[in-house]
């Protein structure tokens, strides 16, 4: 099957839910409210590309391209980011909802996150230097073996990991969120 190829095009309200959407490349195109849950978006490539408002839940992107691509609004559930592309990942999410998704071992130094809802992530073995969490729930989201050197946590809530097998090195906190780095020794904190 020959890779179809559109550039510039805007796509609204399509409804993309479990079909087959593999080896194609999309570029500087924009897509708005569409439904990709439980596509196969297998080899496809999304080049400076935006996404508002979209349904991506459970979609399959076992070598996917997301290159400079921002996510606005959307649903991204039980995603396995872990399985893109590797060459030139680089992702943005705002008001997004990335519940039960993977970016284990994911290099996304300096990916942006605002008021996103990453409720039980993995982000085991993820390269995150420098990410921000802006207002962002971790509840129960998944660090070990994380890079977090110059991340910024201050206004993000609910995150838990243990500093000593994550490397943390001039992360940023918020006094009320000390107490998710202490966890792992079952003491209670009393903020005043």
């Amino acid at each position: 099957m020959d890779s179809i190829l559109a550039e510039n095009a805007s796509f609204d309200n399509l409804d993309f839910s479990e079909q087959l959407l593999r080896d194609r490349e999309y570029s500087k195109c924009v897509f708005t409210k569409c439904d990709f849950s439980k596509s196969n978006l297998k080899n496809t490539d999304f080049i400076d590309c935006t996404f508002n408002g979209c349904n991506f839940s459970l979609a399959q992107m076992d070598n996917t391209g997301l290159k400079n691509v921002t996510f606005t609004g959307c649903k991204l559930i039980g995603i396995s980011f872990s399985a893109c592309s590797n060459f030139l990942f680089s992702v943005s999410f705002k008001d997004c909802h990335l519940d039960y998704s993977s970016f284990f071992q994911k290099k996304m130094k300096k990916t942006g996150f605002t008021n996103c809802s990453l409720k039980e992530v993995d982000l085991e073995e993820a390269d995150l230097s420098a990410v921000v969490f802006n207002n962002c729930d971790l509840m129960n989201a998944r660090f070990i073996h994380t890079i977090l050197e110059k991340a910024d946590f201050r206004t993000a809530t609910n995150y838990s990991f243990d500093p000593e097998i994550n490397k943390i090195k001039k992360a940023k906190f918020a006094y009320h969120g000390i107490s998710g780095l202490l966890a792992k020794y079952d003491i209670d904190i009393e903020f005043e």
